[in-house]
């Protein structure tokens, strides 16, 4: 396929495809809408490489940094860029929102950027076959892997920590303080991402306690963005619903349900305990202190990159590591 053919498709002209596509600003909304469609349809890939085609080799490991404006990943890309200066390479690194597609970023990155290999920091957890094939390097998923796709072990690497079971672990910590009206703020039970594998835990925690399933009890909010949190927090604690316990998927969704809670004059731990997932840095400042199970950032992002350099240099085969979490008490559980 052209961006002739699209245009075609689109009922646009060829310069408005070769805009939409170089994101230029002086297009119609509709206009996109509608290149976008074809383009997503098709599964189209620009070759926007043909003025590198003279460079024999590159030492490109592209970065792909899914949520713009999510905390939970400045250590981890920290590491990242430090470890791949280290190992001789060149990051390039791309942030995109969470509604867009990573695979076919990482496809355009590719040809573009004439990379050697891929790291994508956050990303869906259903990867399929045929979704991965346009992407010709080797990649690792950093802080996720392929719970839910059809991958063979073989075709990539991960790593990550035990998602599910560190939800669990969350949900106990609430159970053996008393707790059993325990509700559980999320983006979506089924979303094919962090969410949903931690939301698995979550059940399987109440089922082996005996705590009898509510739906009342599951807030999702279709989203990771800490106002958000707060804005959905907000409107559910209108509700009156009965709790005594939350948990956040993450710290920054446990930031801003804090706040809700805080300004629904519930007092934290001593009306609602809380704990979440994560371990980033601001959680440490909150009042009270965030509990939290924290992840290994920095040791995350350095074995994504070992692990990706020594296939890349065919020092090794791909590896699927799962790096175990802490649990920093804070003061959000009693």
């Amino acid at each position: 396929m052209t961006i002739k053919d699209i245009a075609r498709l689109a009922g646009v002209s060829v310069s408005t495809v070769s805009r939409v596509l170089n994101n230029h600003p002086d297009v119609s909304q509709d206009a996109v809408k509608k290149v976008m469609a074809i383009v997503n349809k098709y599964n189209y890939i620009p070759n926007t490489s043909a003025r590198n085609l003279g460079m024999s080799s590159s030492d490109n490991i592209g970065v792909i940094m899914r949520g713009i404006s999510n905390p939970f990943y400045t250590k981890i890309i920290t590491a990242i860029g430090d470890k791949i200066e280290k190992s001789g390479y060149t990051m390039v690194m791309q942030q995109i929102s969470t509604d867009e597609d990573e695979l076919r970023v990482a496809a355009m990155m590719e040809k573009d950027k004439r990379l050697q290999g891929l790291i994508l920091l956050g990303g869906h957890l259903n990867y399929t076959k045929e979704q991965v094939s346009s992407i010709g390097v080797p990649f690792v998923c950093c802080t996720f892997s392929n719970e839910y796709g059809n991958l063979n072990s073989d075709q990539y690497s991960s790593v990550c920590i035990d998602d599910e079971a560190t939800a669990f672990s969350a949900v106990e910590q609430l159970y053996k303080k008393g707790h059993k009206k325990i509700a559980v703020l999320l983006s979506a039970v089924d979303d094919g991402s962090v969410s949903q594998v931690r939301y698995a835990g979550y059940k399987r925690a109440l089922k082996d306690f005996n705590i009898p399933e509510d739906d009342n009890l599951i807030i999702q909010i279709h989203s990771f963005n800490i106002a958000d949190a707060y804005h959905e927090m907000s409107k559910w604690l209108d509700k009156g619903i009965d709790f005594s316990a939350l948990f956040c998927i993450s710290d920054n969704m446990a930031m801003g349900a804090m706040k809700a809670l805080r300004d629904a004059k519930k007092i934290v731990p001593d009306d609602v305990a809380v704990i979440a997932i994560d371990g980033i840095e601001a959680s440490e400042y909150t009042n009270p202190v965030l509990s939290t199970l924290c992840q290994p950032m920095e040791h995350i992002g350095i074995k994504a990159v070992d692990v990706l350099v020594d296939i890349i240099n065919n020092e090794g085969p791909h590896q699927h590591l799962t790096l175990p979490t802490t649990l920093r008490e804070g003061e959000t559980l009693r």
